[in-house]
């Protein structure tokens, strides 16, 4: 017999004798305490069963599901020195159980409850039970069991708190937002009840409500379905539906906006389009971001017909997207509040934690949404997160080279005078900058590489960065900004800028972001705005800002919402997914 294996069996008949205490009269030290890893783990008075390296490397070596979290199972075994981690006194804990429970589960969350069954658990279980305590292949199976459980944990736990798909390994998927950096060995220790943590790991629960919201919708979808779906609405040789209008058709929008109930579409009294459909069109209309006009036709038609099917998916994706958002949504060192710009919706938010305590759990509220314009299709505004460091008011508008390239370049080969009609000029790239006449360039061969100067335009009524912008420095070169062309937000598809996001209310995101420096109230903003002279106010303490892409999500009155796929990202997120 293997000498480890001698010992352990040797150390686990004499133990309970030794110590005076029998398995089912534990001493309180035996006993899980409220801080964490248990006494006599931390005490080393009672021998734990234990298993090895090797045991584990050829575990992993057996099972392909498990390597890419070879390093998570050696870390997680050698701070504990190899202790098995599912046993108490040679009893299997309670979470077991319970973890068995959650990965069968696990299609609530969109997962596929057998990827996380790496070995016939329940099988091993009753094996475990039958054999003799002093049989020494007890010992064999307690390591199996143990490993086991161990990696199926970091399989399940990999995907629910990190995502099936890796955003960074996939160059298609587009999201540059901050990792999520869980330490899954110290969630599953917080799990063993070996630690404390102040996130839901010990529930086996997701981290953001977002999340959570999406689930419950998920299971509501998939409720609907089994029930045989929504109709598709057909209006014949009619081009639209409103109020006063009477027809079969108006039976079937009842039934597809009130799919749970029961509704005879042969039945006369539904055919009018009535003040009551009118509401539940113009809410349609609202949680699927389209005109709230009451008319049923056009995309409001189409949006109706999107196969519920298609909506599942949609739901599913977008969970995925919340396991890819960081578990703390602030650092530390920041102002606990954040802006959270979701592109497809065209809007921002910004959330405060009303307490600003970085060391609490996160209770972050709603303070303040305005509408924004982003990026056109072939300008897309790009997914990522940073911190948002300068307010700049009366800024210049300083001219990427490839706008100069592309669109003032034909400009002024037609208009050698188009700069001065828009309040721009030409200076040279350095700290103390020289203007240069645009009659010296040679714009004919002016290409977005060759280009050595700046175009910029100065502050005033026409800057297209309008009166102030908000900078949190990134590789995209893309900011927050105010804009002259206050008649794009009365639109419902706001993609109209080259990636930057357009404001709806600068000045109050202005004066909320500078809101701890008393010197720049709101008369102070507006006489430097006026004054033509561009001024840079550094904040006391960064925010966090998140551009995202969130297509479904459910409101705080559980609302479902779904925005057209504006860039094309949830059609290959689907393919990743579900590959």
């Amino acid at each position: 017999m293997n000498p480890y294996k001698i010992r352990l069996f040797v150390l686990s008949a004499i133990a309970p004798v030794l110590l005076g205490i029998s398995g089912c009269n534990q001493s309180d030290e035996n006993k899980t305490d409220s801080g964490g890893i248990t006494d006599i783990f931390k005490k080393k008075e009672l021998p734990q069963a234990s298993t090895d390296s090797l045991f584990v490397k050829n575990f992993i070596a057996e099972k392909d599901a498990v390597k890419e979290h070879e390093d998570l199972m050696f870390k997680f075994y050698s701070d504990r020195d190899y202790s098995l981690a599912w046993f108490r006194d040679n009893d299997l804990v309670p979470e077991a159980n319970k973890f068995l429970q959650v990965i069968d589960s696990s299609s609530v969350e969109g997962l596929n409850p057998d990827k996380y069954k790496l070995v016939n658990f329940k099988e091993l279980f009753q094996k475990y039970e039958q054999i003799d305590a002093q049989d020494s292949a007890r010992l064999d199976l307690q390591q199996q069991i143990d490993v086991a459980l161990t990696a199926s944990y970091f399989n399940y736990a990999s995907d629910f708190y990190r995502g099936r798909v890796d955003p960074t390994a996939q160059n298609n998927v587009n999201w540059e937002v901050k990792k999520n950096k869980i330490k899954l060995h110290k969630a599953l220790q917080t799990i063993l009840k070996e630690r404390e943590s102040t996130y839901p790991y010990y529930e086996f629960e997701a981290l953001h409500a977002g999340y959570t919201r999406l689930r419950d919708a998920l299971q509501d979808y998939r409720s609907l379905q089994d029930k045989g779906g929504w109709p598709k609405v057909e209006l014949g040789n009619r081009k639209t539906l409103q109020k006063g209008d009477t027809a079969q058709a108006v039976a079937t929008i009842r039934k597809r906006l009130n799919p749970n109930l029961q509704i005879d579409p042969k039945d006369k009294r539904l055919w009018l389009f009535d003040d009551k459909l009118d509401k539940q069109v113009k809410n349609f209309q609202m949680l699927n971001g389209l005109a709230e006009d009451g008319v049923v036709g056009g995309n409001t038609l189409a949006t109706m017909n999107v196969p519920l099917e298609e909506r599942i998916e949609q739901i599913m994706i977008n969970m995925e997207r919340w396991r890819w958002i960081p578990k703390r949504m602030v650092p530390k060192n920041l102002d606990q509040k954040y802006i959270w710009v979701n592109i497809p919706e065209y809007k921002l938010y910004i959330y405060e934690d009303p307490n600003n305590d970085p060391e609490a759990e996160r209770a972050y509220k709603e303070v303040m949404s305005m509408r924004v314009v982003v990026g056109k299709t072939m300008n897309a505004t790009p997914i990522f997160s940073e911190k948002l460091e300068y307010v700049v008011l009366a800024p210049y508008w300083n001219v990427p080279n490839s706008i100069v390239a592309k669109e003032i370049k034909p400009k002024m080969l037609r208009n050698p005078g188009w700069l001065n009609t828009q309040n721009m000029e030409i200076v040279t790239k350095e700290r103390d900058p020289k203007p240069i006449s645009p009659s010296s360039i040679d714009w004919a061969n002016v290409t977005e590489s060759n280009f050595q100067y700046m175009v910029r335009q100065k502050p005033g009524p026409k800057n297209s960065l309008g009166q102030i912008k908000f900078l949190f420095p990134n590789e995209h070169a893309i900011y927050l900004h105010d804009t002259p062309a206050d008649a794009l937000f009365s639109q419902t598809t706001r993609n109209f800028s080259h990636g930057c996001v357009r404001l709806e209310k600068p000045v109050e995101l202005g004066k909320y972001v500078l809101q701890n420096m008393p010197e720049w109230d709101e008369d102070r903003i507006r006489q430097t705005i006026n004054g033509g002279e561009e001024k840079w106010v550094t904040l006391p303490k960064k925010i966090q800002v998140y551009l995202v892409y969130f297509t479904s999500w459910v409101d705080e009155e559980g609302n479902v919402h779904f925005r057209e796929d504006l860039y094309g990202h949830d059609k290959k997120l689907k393919s990743e997914y579900f590959g």
